[in-house]
């Protein structure tokens, strides 16, 4: 078992942005969203762009944004790789819920390779329900998870 640290959960500001993309970079190494596309989630859904902080280090992030006026989506999440394990992305996809909650989202989707079998465990592990596999999903040709849950 990794050993537990402390951490805070934040909103997250313009001058996160360089190190959120790099946890992006080095988690998403084949298909990282572009340093553009986070500031349009921050841009758009401030709300909904949280960072995890350990002493003054970024250590994770999630970027989400509303579909529609009940149904929010999470764009990514990912923790640094010396980071995971200690409980970060649970709590910021709980933290995430919660601001959905607050905007009265109905239900939440995500999008998850097929091989990652750590994230799939932590969603399912918190209520999430795979509705569909989408083939080519991803830009290597992999397929993809679409996974549900109601709040």
């Amino acid at each position: 078992m990794t050993a537990e640290i402390s951490f805070s959960i934040e909103s997250a500001s313009m001058r996160d942005l360089k190190e959120v993309y790099e946890i992006e970079l080095s988690s998403f190494p084949r298909y990282p969203y572009s340093i553009s596309v986070l500031v349009s989630f921050l841009t758009l859904f401030p709300e909904l762009f949280l960072i995890a902080r350990h002493e003054e280090r970024i250590v994770g992030y999630i970027a989400g944004f509303m579909e529609k006026e009940d149904r929010g989506h999470i764009a990514s999440i990912a923790v640094r790789q010396e980071y995971r394990g200690r409980g970060i992305g649970r709590k910021l996809l709980e933290e995430e819920e919660n601001k959905m909650r607050n905007l009265d989202v109905k239900e939440v989707v995500l999008e998850v390779s097929e091989n990652n079998e750590v994230a799939i465990r932590l969603y399912t592990s918190m209520g999430y329900k795979k509705i569909k596999r989408v083939k080519n999903y991803y830009p290597d040709g992999s397929a993809a998870f679409i996974m549900k849950k109601t709040l």
